[in-house]
């Protein structure tokens, strides 16, 4: 899932400049176990015309997101020459497949990165720093990037390893229709205003919120939402980023936790959560089965479709009022594999996604998500009336507010698969308290770091 997900949107790359002001960024690499810092000297000769010769680019994605394979179509519309194979697998698959796949000798030119910092300490990830001069991307937002950066085992700073397919924002999604049916005039101002609506929609016979739990901890976008706001989010950011001495055992985390549980046992996810996968919970609110939908822009432009004027937008409330917003938000981040055979022509693409006009146009209206790129490009509007264009507000609106910061699943490389989702399913259960949740994810964090 993106999450993660999968998986960060809107207005002007400028837009994502506060993403980093809380925290966000990438990881360093070289041989397995050393650092490769920023000092490490990157591959000098690299190349940024495609030339003419056939080409084929092995692409890793995530299951489930239509734009990576709608920017590689278009770019071969645009350069006949070239050619995509592309193998698609959920994010949790991801996650698993990253090292071993990177490290073959079939290595994909570009792939879809779970996380980076691993991949970069045994050297998987190739420095892009070269392109970076070669291309002119010191004309991005410098906070745009810093997030894909990697330097003393510090995220945000060092040596660029990747680059965002779209820059994405995470909130809440609503059926209108219901919302009117519940008495839901305009979106909740707090944390407090928003549970009275789950327990009116849980009355009234609505289902008060579609989220998936299966594979991957869909329920965790709502976990963060509210630890975002229980605590500061400063120290969100420092746990992802393996700040020393950060911990996820936090009275947020915990306060969160105890939440998620009495959303469960009210019933406010379907009974069936962790039976639901992201597709069939995307399918169940289409039809108009929940009322909140806990996911990212990305969806945008799918829900227009499927919904036409029926559906919104908002950024999850602050606990008090008056409050700064914060929410997951992220680029939807790809990197070229160390063993790229194409390495070139894969970073070409990657500059072409944030430049080229009709690659805007396809992250937005594809990928309901900005562009990126550099600030003095135009982002394509949305039309007016959709919620493609209340996504798009709402991005602007964080980072009006400076409230980004990164997800909690790419925290380390294996935290997603092996602590939070199986955790966050046997909480749901009944089978796992707040307390032993929040010990858990530490505890899971802890061996990784060790290692």
């Amino acid at each position: 899932m993106a999450v993660l997900l999968t998986k960060l949107s809107r207005r002007r790359a400028l837009l994502l400049a506060p993403l980093l002001a809380i925290g966000l960024a990438a990881t360093a690499c070289s041989a397995p176990g050393t650092d490769r810092s920023s000092n490490a000297e990157p591959d000098a000769a690299v190349k940024t015309e495609l030339g003419t010769a056939p080409i084929t680019l092995e692409m890793y994605a995530e299951t489930g997101f239509p734009l990576a394979k709608a920017l590689a179509d278009e770019f071969s519309k645009q350069h006949s020459n070239v050619t995509f194979n592309i193998r698609e697998d959920q994010f949790t698959v991801i996650v698993e497949n990253a090292p071993r796949v990177m490290a073959s000798d079939n290595s994909p030119d570009i792939i879809r990165l779970p996380t980076m910092v691993d991949l970069v300490k045994d050297s998987l990830l190739k420095n892009l720093d070269p392109y970076f001069t070669a291309y002119g991307w010191d004309k991005f937002p410098a906070s745009q990037l810093m997030q894909l950066r990697v330097g003393e085992n510090i995220r945000g700073s060092g040596s660029l390893y990747g680059m965002g397919l779209g820059y994405s924002v995470t909130g809440v999604f609503y059926n209108k229709k219901l919302a009117e049916q519940v008495g839901m005039t305009q979106p909740p101002a707090t944390v407090a205003e928003f549970e009275e609506l789950l327990a009116k929609a849980k009355t009234g016979g609505v289902q008060p919120i579609m989220q998936f739990n299966k594979n991957t901890a869909g329920i965790n976008f709502p976990h963060q939402a509210l630890q975002n706001q229980f605590g500061d989010p400063t120290q969100v950011a420092d746990w992802i980023f393996q700040k020393p001495g950060a911990t996820f055992d936090t009275p947020a985390a915990l306060k969160a936790t105890q939440t998620i549980q009495k959303w469960a046992q009210a019933g406010y996810f379907p009974k069936d959560a962790n039976a639901l996968d992201y597709a069939g919970m995307v399918g169940e609110f289409q039809k108009g089965n929940g009322l909140f939908m806990f996911n990212g822009d990305w969806e945008s432009a799918n829900l227009d479709k499927a919904m036409p004027g029926n559906v919104g937008f908002f950024l999850f409330p602050t606990e008090s009022a008056g409050g700064k917003h914060v929410a997951m938000s992220a680029p939807n981040t790809f990197g070229v594999s160390a063993k790229a055979k194409n390495p070139d022509a894969a970073a070409y693409f990657l500059n072409w996604v944030h430049t080229n006009a009709k690659a805007r146009e396809i992250a937005v209206t594809v990928g309901g998500s900005s562009p990126g790129g550099p600030s003095d490009l135009p982002v394509p509007a949305a039309a007016p009336n959709t919620v493609l264009a209340e996504t798009l507000k709402a991005s602007q609106q964080l980072g009006a507010e400076n409230g980004a910061v990164d997800f909690t699943a790419n925290a380390t490389g294996g935290i997603f698969a092996a602590a939070i989702t199986p955790e966050m399913q046997k909480l749901v259960a009944g089978q796992q308290t707040p307390e032993g949740y929040v010990k858990a994810v530490q505890a899971e964090y802890e061996k990784e770091l060790s290692r």
